[in-house]
């Protein structure tokens, strides 16, 4: 199974993901974590020119193409083969990220996006996106006194609620694979609700 997890800034994604892993764990399953973008040693050289606040010249292409060169080797090298082996794979973003920060947040062709994105993974989509919710100036507050602000946070406000805005969007439109989490409480009581959920969304988890 391939679980995906989305938010906002801040909305505690980098935090949930090994709980959920450890949750998982304990339940007998094998469990490979990565993240977006990044994931492999390709992958984090261009994390590191996407996220530089000395790169605030970028284009919004040259974004677009950046993320789904990290996204095209982390798919082919780590998670199709974990996959193959049997192992439930949890990812800290994937491509909704794309459709919701360049696609809503910058304005870009949803159309044309999501056949570059097809390009980049081959077609593979996950089994269950998780969306950690959050208003976006809490997220940002969060993200600014976590001493971790990077190139997409410096995006002024407005990009920011566009990009929730269109999460919300992809949400509505295939509510069947998302499973929404209010981001806005403590971490362990975001993470007793997200375990609770997905238990009832997937009880073959156990």
């Amino acid at each position: 199974m391939f679980i995906t997890l989305e938010g906002p800034e801040g909305s505690g994604k980098t935090t949930q993901v090994p709980l959920l892993a450890d949750f998982l764990r304990g339940r007998g399953h094998r469990v490979l974590t990565t993240r977006e973008p990044g994931g492999t040693p390709i992958g984090d050289q261009i994390r590191q020119v996407l996220f530089s606040l000395d790169n605030k010249a970028m284009h919004p292409r040259s974004e677009i193409l950046l993320f789904q060169a990290s996204r095209a080797q982390l798919v082919e090298t780590v998670i199709r083969p974990a996959l193959a082996e049997g192992q439930l794979v949890l990812c800290d973003r994937y491509a909704d990220s794309t459709l919701a920060y360049q696609g809503y947040g910058h304005g870009v062709d949803l159309g044309a996006l999501r056949e570059i994105i097809h390009f980049a993974t081959g077609g593979l989509q996950p089994d269950l996106t998780i969306f950690l919710d959050i208003q976006v100036e809490e997220g940002l507050r969060r993200r600014d006194q976590g001493g971790d602000w990077n190139r997409l946070d410096d995006y002024q406000l407005d990009f920011h609620r566009r990009v929730r805005a269109g999460y919300l969007e992809l949400i509505a439109a295939e509510p069947d694979r998302w499973l929404v989490i209010n981001a806005a409480q403590p971490p362990d009581a975001v993470a007793a609700a997200l375990q609770g959920a997905l238990q009832q969304r997937l009880p073959l988890l156990g």
